[in-house]
């Protein structure tokens, strides 16, 4: 069983920045696709961005490629989201999960799952 506790969440104001992180525990932690996903209120939760165990391969939703950076120290077991000019749109709960793949950006391929932590951007 692997626990996940997320951090980092708050509000903010539109151009801001902050940093979610995702500590991870349990069997297999340290070796486990990564994921970050989000659920603003009323939607589907979505794919923001991944990184695989070795923390050599990235992806990203096209929202927000170029503003978010996904990261990871193995010596921690913990997972970073640097969220950089953020907008009212990125609004949402943010979770980190557990993938039982190599690579993966659907939901139904992680099958861990933090508590979330809410981002609030204002305008």
């Amino acid at each position: 069983q692997v626990q996940l506790v997320e951090s980092g969440g708050g509000l903010v104001q539109a151009g801001g920045s902050l940093t979610l992180s995702c500590a991870a525990s349990g069997p297999s932690a340290s070796t486990a696709l990564m994921g970050w996903f989000r659920q603003a209120p009323g939607k589907e939760r979505e794919f923001v961005a991944a990184i695989t165990w070795s923390g050599l391969s990235t992806d990203y939703a096209d929202s927000v490629k170029g503003r978010f950076t996904v990261s990871k120290d193995n010596a921690k077991n913990t997972v970073y989201l640097q969220m950089n000019s953020l907008k009212p749109e990125d609004t949402a709960v943010y979770y980190c999960a557990v993938g039982s793949t190599y690579y993966s950006t659907l939901s139904n391929d992680y099958n861990y799952w933090g508590q979330g932590t809410h981002v609030t951007v204002s305008s």
